[in-house]
């Protein structure tokens, strides 16, 4: 077995003990709160400690990544509200792995067909998502565009972007600040459901609007 040179069992015992403290100290935290708040507290440190080489400071960054997102009491509110917001639409609204909020909008109410216009049954699910966050400034908002498998990529790109930035400008409109909208169009090239079918390609038509809110530990 390798034995870890003194500075490497330094590092080991003081993000034990970091963790450790930050776990006794987050009692009163929800788990997603408590996990964010270990992961940055313990990345920090070891970013601090072994940051002076290359490979140490990769290491410091992902361990400082464990705390990125956070599902903070704001985030669970909002996704309470965008579930009512879209009852009975198709829109699908759930928390990602990653601590995400994510809204899958399907294109029957989203946008007509080789279309980048917004219809009229996606504004006031825009509306009800730009609702409340100009109060939450560590938010950060991305919105991905796609299509199905039909037609080229020469159509299928610059649509699937047009369309997300339909969506951003649509935002920007109602009050949202345009520098925390990150806007992609992945074209055909992440299907969700089978192109073969219309069924497969009428979900693969849609774009995903992700809202994600930073932990302290990486503002």
């Amino acid at each position: 077995m390798k034995t870890l040179a003194p500075r490497s069992r330094t590092l080991v015992l003081s993000l034990t003990a970091v963790a450790a403290v930050l776990a006794s100290g987050c009692a009163n935290m929800t788990d997603a709160q408590r996990s964010a708040a270990i992961g940055g507290g313990v990345g920090a440190l070891a970013g601090a400690a072994i940051g002076d080489t290359r490979g140490a400071a990769a290491l410091g960054a992902g361990v400082g990544a464990l705390g990125g997102y956070i599902w903070s009491t704001q985030m669970a509110q909002k996704k309470a509200a965008m579930e009512q917001a879209t009852a009975g639409t198709g829109v699908a609204v759930t928390q990602t792995a990653d601590n995400q909020l994510k809204l899958n909008i399907p294109s029957d109410i989203s946008f007509d067909t080789n279309q980048s216009t917004i219809k009229p049954n996606l504004r006031p699910i825009l509306d009800q998502f730009a609702q409340g966050l100009s109060s939450q400034p560590n938010t950060e908002i991305r919105i991905v565009g796609h299509t199905d498998s039909t037609g080229s990529d020469t159509i299928n790109n610059p649509l699937s972007v047009n369309r997300a930035a339909s969506a951003r400008d649509y935002l920007v409109a109602r009050g949202v600040d345009g520098r925390r909208i990150q806007i992609d169009g992945r074209g055909s090239r992440e299907p969700i459901a089978d192109n073969n079918t219309d069924a497969g390609r009428a979900k693969n038509r849609r774009i995903e609007i992700y809202l994600a809110e930073r932990s302290t530990a990486q503002r």
